[in-house]
C-alpha cells in the first residue's frame, strides 16, 4: 500500500543490506506511513556528536558510539495526514510492521521502544 520515497531510499543509502531488507518489507504490509528522517541512516562522528549535543542522542559519537555510524541501525517517522509524527501510537503501529518483516526475513532486531534504559520509538537496529 505504501512505498517509500526517492528521500527516504537515499537516506537508507549505506545501513545494513538485511535492514534496509525489513524496512523495505515493512512499508509494504504496513497500516501507517513512514519515511526515514534526514540523519536516519548512517551518520558520521560529527553528525552524531551534533545531535549529542542537541541532546536527542545518548551516544555522542566518539566515547560511545551509536549503532548508526556502522550502519546497524535506521530511524524512523510515522507520516500521518501528511506530516511527520514521532506520536507513540504511531510509532508503534510501525514497529508492528518492522517485527513481522523481521521474522517474515529470518533478520534479528532490536526495537528502541523496547530498551530498558531509556525508550528510543524511531529507532530499529541489526542484531549481529
Amino acid at each position: 500500500m505504501y512505498e517509500f520515497s526517492d528521500k527516504s531510499k537515499q537516506r537508507m543509502s549505506g545501513v545494513n543490506s538485511r535492514l534496509q531488507d525489513v524496512a523495505s518489507r515493512a512499508i509494504e504490509i504496513t497500516a501507517i506511513d513512514f519515511g526515514i528522517p534526514k540523519t536516519g541512516g548512517l551518520r558520521s562522528s560529527a553528525v552524531q556528536l551534533a545531535l549529542y549535543k542537541n541532546g536527542v542522542s545518548k551516544a555522542d559519537g566518539v566515547r560511545h558510539k551509536s549503532k548508526h555510524q556502522d550502519g546497524q541501525a535506521l530511524d524512523v517517522f510515522a507520516y500521518v495526514d501528511g506530516k511527520a509524527s514521532w506520536e507513540v501510537e504511531h510509532l508503534a503501529q510501525v514497529a508492528a510492521a518492522f517485527m513481522q518483516a523481521a521474522i517474515e526475513l529470518n533478520v534479528k532486531i532490536k526495537w528502541g521502544g523496547f530498551f530498558k534504559s531509556f525508550t528510543d520509538m524511531p529507532h530499529f537496529e541489526i542484531v549481529e
